[in-house]
């Protein structure tokens, strides 16, 4: 399973959020982004109960708002081409 979260921080606190985030297993891939959010997070988990736990765990980092963007398997994407390889 494959979620991105996209996560607002308060100014100046985007280096620290993203380091603590960059620590929590699970997260492939923390970048800071420009635009309505400030933080782009990819995570992958084995289980819907464990993207449920690594979300959780990026929610208690100091964020001040968050969305949640899982991915939909069977529309062609990235994700199905390299699931068929």
């Amino acid at each position: 399973m494959i979620s991105y979260m996209l996560l607002n921080c308060g100014p100046g606190t985007e280096s620290e959020v993203i380091s603590e985030i960059s620590s929590i297993s699970g997260v492939d891939e923390v970048n800071g982004i420009l635009g309505k959010y400030d933080v782009f997070v990819k995570i992958s988990a084995d289980t819907p109960d464990v993207m449920e736990l690594i979300i959780s765990q990026i929610r208690r980092v100091r964020a001040e708002n968050s969305h949640t963007l899982p991915v939909v398997y069977g529309q062609g994407g990235t994700v199905d081409k390299e699931i068929q390889n």
